[in-house]
């Protein structure tokens, strides 16, 4: 894609991340973009990589995964080995849906999703015995104020 993201592309960046099933007609008449000219437009944000992928998003309490849990780990290694380890390691295992590596005083924050307490300490004990961690503590969400994939693409 050459250029910048236009109007027209936040418009439909933002209509495809309120509903990713919309046809490219419906997507065309709420953008007020011909067909062609949309599906165009779509094609060359996938090609950029702009738009990474479309997904269905799920009830995690319907499903039985209803404790949000934030893995707060500190750690004394920082060798390239260890960071391959705990690479592989956090993204090996399902429950964990997200791995950052900060700044400040922690150095990686894990999120997950499981079923409960009992849940969560089978998940830890799987994941220290994939890898060395020196400080591990959790912080388990006790109520969801705001939760969204929704990246703010601000129509201009």
């Amino acid at each position: 894609m050459s250029g910048e993201v236009d109007t027209i592309d936040r418009r439909i960046l933002a209509e495809l991340q309120r509903d990713g099933t919309l046809s490219v007609d419906q997507l065309s008449e709420r953008v007020g973009l011909s067909r062609n000219a949309c599906w165009r437009r779509v094609r060359q944000m996938e090609d950029a990589g702009i738009i990474t992928g479309r997904v269905a998003l799920v009830d995690a309490d319907k499903l039985g995964l209803g404790l949000s849990v934030f893995i707060l780990i500190r750690t004394s290694n920082h060798d390239p080995d260890w960071l391959t380890k705990f690479r592989a390691a956090a993204t090996s295992l399902p429950e964990i849906t997200g791995v950052y590596r900060m700044s400040g005083d922690l150095d990686y924050v894990l999120r997950a999703r499981v079923a409960d307490v009992k849940a969560y300490d089978r998940l830890y004990q799987r994941l220290i015995a994939k890898v060395p961690l020196s400080d591990v503590s959790a912080s388990f969400v006790m109520e969801e104020i705001k939760e969204t994939t929704v990246v703010p693409v601000e129509v201009r």
